[in-house]
């Protein structure tokens, strides 16, 4: 019987091949697995109830998404929690691009508010922004300012005397706000609503003489039931091409602006990651999603995975410190 003595460097040798040959074939399977997405339905989870502003706009986008993808999305409504808790279904969903989550600048304020069972980067993979709405200043018409130079003024000779209204304690138009009290040294006082419309309704009424919104102030704008001082963003509303900027205002550095993102579980392959964000970029340029992206008071802000993850990590920073500065709790 003959025996083929084989030297060590040989052994070594076919070793090295046979782990190269695996690392190949496993990537090669990997690729076929990116190339054959989806391979099925696509949960996407929309942390607030049926009718709010994130579950309309996770319904247009998603009904696009599925006739480019060729897949079913369903959008899944998990409320509750102030988000946490669809926040954390996505979270412990397997990273296989199959479970997505549209969420709003709360998930970057959250964590400064309460105690979240993840961490608001390190859990999730940016995919796309998808949409903005900027803030506006607004007044009561018997406010006697007309400009942000002028409101500044009025309310330093005035200190703790000004009440703002707000759509609840750490929501963006409360820290908006409060930003501004920082920037400029005035002092006022949170009058806190269950909502939006509670507080716009008393703003009109005269009950209490600012707040911070969105499109939802717009026509009370445009009737003249109230006055927009200034409004956020790096240039002027198309919607109010009359209402200056903060920046040109005299108050550079002021960019609070509401967001809406789409992030997928921590470990998501590039490759899906990197799909599903030119899915989204193809989507928010279409002219019947800009439409009603429009009548929502909100427009087209697409990011790539990359600028997205910065803008995460960005507003998670500035929040905590204005949540900190200005001693921000909330009932838990």
């Amino acid at each position: 019987m003959l025996v083929e003595r084989i030297h060590p460097a040989g052994i070594a040798a076919a070793l090295t091949r046979f782990l190269i040959a695996a690392a190949l074939f496993a990537l090669a399977g990997a690729s076929t697995a990116q190339l054959a997405y989806p391979g099925k339905p696509i949960r996407f989870i929309s942390p607030y109830a049926p009718g709010a502003g994130n579950d309309i706009l996770a319904r247009l986008v998603g009904q696009r998404l599925a006739e480019n993808l060729h897949q079913q999305v369903i959008v899944e409504n998990r409320p509750g929690g102030n988000t946490i808790i669809g926040t954390e279904a996505l979270a412990k969903s397997p990273p296989d691009g199959h479970s997505i989550i549209l969420v709003s600048s709360g998930h970057v304020i959250t964590p400064s508010l309460f105690a979240t069972p993840y961490d608001a980067i390190r859990d999730f993979a940016p995919v796309a922004s998808l949409a903005s709405s900027e803030l506006v200043l607004v007044v009561h018409p018997s406010v006697p300012a007309n400009t942000l130079q002028q409101f500044i003024a009025l309310a330093k000779s005035r200190p703790g005397q000004l009440d703002f209204a707000s759509s609840g304690t750490g929501g963006p138009t409360h820290l908006a706000a409060e930003l501004l009290s920082i920037m400029t040294g005035i002092k006022m006082q949170h009058i806190p609503y269950k909502g939006t419309a509670l507080g716009l309704s008393d703003l009109v009424g005269g009950h209490v003489h600012l707040a911070f919104s969105a499109n939802s102030s717009f026509p009370y704008i445009m009737s003249g039931k109230l006055k927009a001082i200034a409004i956020s963003g790096e240039k002027r509303s198309t919607q109010l091409p009359q209402v200056p900027t903060f920046t040109e205002s005299g108050l550079p550095g002021f960019d609070v602006k509401f967001w809406y993102g789409v992030l997928a579980p921590a470990g998501t392959p590039k490759g899906i990651v990197d799909r599903l964000s030119a899915e989204f970029a193809r989507i928010m340029v279409m002219p019947d999603v800009r439409q009603k992206l429009v009548s929502l008071g909100a427009d087209p802000f697409v990011s790539t995975p990359e600028q997205f993850a910065a803008l995460l990590k960005a507003d998670l920073v500035r929040f905590a410190r204005v949540i900190k500065t200005a001693r921000i709790k909330v009932d838990r």
